[in-house]
């Protein structure tokens, strides 16, 4: 009947076995408590006295034989759990179960098997109901929105999709995604693209990236707003074509490879590729055929260029934007001096936003060239350093510095930014600094930060811009 309710969908990745064997234990270890609180209860003959709320109430029955109307064989073959529960409960807290007990087409089943739903994921379902408690982990979440989604009980749904929202990461968006498009939350799926475009060279190396279906690939593929290499995409994609092969059972031979991608592989935008990466890394990979390589080398090199199926046109990534936090910029003839000093400034935003370097001043007399130790902390952990060198004009124009990766920066919680300049002596440096500062739709919040031994602060110093995609 519940399946019949809900639309057959594609089952989310299970947890591993190991993972799912301990949240099963850590269940069962608990539900041996409830169980042996309510034998307690029962030898008392006011049990119910005990309890002040019908929520307490409700919640000694939570996976307890006692009363217990209906049984659930939860798992697929192997790793099942037998799961006592109370119609009448189930039925309040899910339109599924009401049906499916009470409604016009109701059954009379003292037990029921449920094949698709992981018994953890199922428990922490009939824990809300009962209990009212959300209980959330990382390894399970994924099966309990399923679980959520297919009984239609829509407040844990809810708190499922923002426990993965406040974990998403470069790491995990592009399983989110594929998982987002497949239970129709579109803010989810708005979120990881956030995620995907800002990070996309650590989303596309990451071990989640092989784990996404076919419409997924294609859907990331054919993104404007990468802000990658396309030889990254393209080393991504040849990635996701091995794992492919061993899921299809399939010899992970370069013809099999090809085969996976199918027209996928047009997705990639090759044309676009620096030559040199071209011609070191996609033309020998083996993929292409020697039609499309020869074509492509024609394409850089000739006059007249050949027709491609591949998009010869670059993607446009993302526009950075730029935190500027001071009103005015001076220079002095003793001032701003480096001596190996730190310059260090801390900021809290009240948006999720991705931190891709910094703007820099340069020299006050004349062109010279800076080297920068940059340096972007939490609580004192380091999250990204980078040691870079640039070049400043004699302008007091600020300069760009970039980290290896834009950096995820939560909202409502402080970070310092550091640098520590090596070059010539006088720079220029900010004058008129706010401790509060608007960009678009995300506002920066400025403080002083006790790592700056040279200086900088929020009325004065460096460090004159955070540059961020949001």
């Amino acid at each position: 009947m519940a399946a019949e309710l809900f639309p057959t969908k594609k089952l989310v990745p299970s947890a591993s076995a190991s993972s799912t064997t301990s949240s099963i234990h850590q269940y069962q270890q608990q539900n041996l408590t409830n169980n042996n609180t309510a034998t307690a209860a029962q030898g008392c003959c006011n049990w119910q006295g005990l309890y002040p709320t019908i929520r307490e109430r409700n919640s000694v029955m939570f996976n307890n034989e006692m009363m217990a109307d209906v049984h659930f064989v939860v798992g697929p073959p192997g790793g099942t759990q037998r799961v006592p529960g109370h119609k009448y409960v189930l039925a309040v807290g899910s339109s599924v179960f009401h049906a499916m007990f009470y409604g016009e087409l109701a059954e009379d089943q003292d037990e029921i098997r449920i094949p698709d739903v992981e018994p953890p994921s199922f428990l922490a379902m009939l824990k809300y109901i009962y209990c009212d408690e959300i209980d959330l982990c990382a390894d399970t979440v994924l099966a309990t929105l399923y679980a959520a989604k297919k009984y239609i009980v829509p407040h844990l749904a809810r708190a499922c999709v923002n426990f993965l929202e406040t974990s998403l990461s470069a790491k995990n968006a592009c399983v989110l995604l594929s998982q987002s498009c497949l239970f129709e939350e579109p803010d989810l799926t708005q979120r990881c693209w956030e995620v995907i475009d800002a990070q996309a060279e650590l989303a596309l190396r990451s071990e989640g990236f092989c784990d996404i279906d076919a419409q997924t690939l294609e859907s990331i593929l054919r993104r404007e707003t990468l802000n990658a290499k396309e030889m990254v995409v393209f080393e991504a994609a040849l990635n996701w074509a091995e794992a492919e092969c061993q899921r299809q059972d399939l010899t992970p031979t370069i013809e099999n490879k090809r085969l996976v991608l199918g027209k996928a592989i047009y997705l990639i935008r090759i044309p676009t590729m620096m030559l040199e990466d071209f011609a070191n890394g996609a033309a020998q990979s083996g993929v292409l055929t020697l039609n499309e390589t020869n074509d492509i080398f024609l394409w850089y090199t000739a006059a007249k260029k050949p027709e491609l199926l591949f998009c010869t046109k670059p993607r446009k990534g993302l526009a950075p934007q730029r935190c500027h936090r001071f009103q005015s910029c001076a220079y002095r003839s003793n001032q701003w001096r480096y001596r190996g000093r730190c310059d260090s400034i801390q900021f809290a935003v009240d948006k999720r936003v991705f931190i891709a370097g910094f703007g820099l001043y340069g020299s006050s007399c004349g062109s010279a060239e800076y080297s920068a130790k940059i340096e972007l902390k939490r609580q004192g952990v380091p999250m990204a350093q980078r040691i870079i060198k640039y070049f400043s004009d004699g302008s007091s124009s600020t300069f760009p510095v970039s980290f290896d990766y834009p950096v995820q920066i939560e909202p409502d919680t402080f970070y310092t930014a550091s640098v520590v300049l090596d070059g010539n002596e006088l720079s220029y440096f900010g004058q008129e600094g706010m401790t509060e500062v608007q960009c678009g739709k995300v506002t920066f919040q400025f403080q002083c930060s006790s790592d700056s031994t040279n200086g900088t602060g929020v009325q004065g110093g460096q460090i004159p811009e955070l540059i961020f995609y949001a």
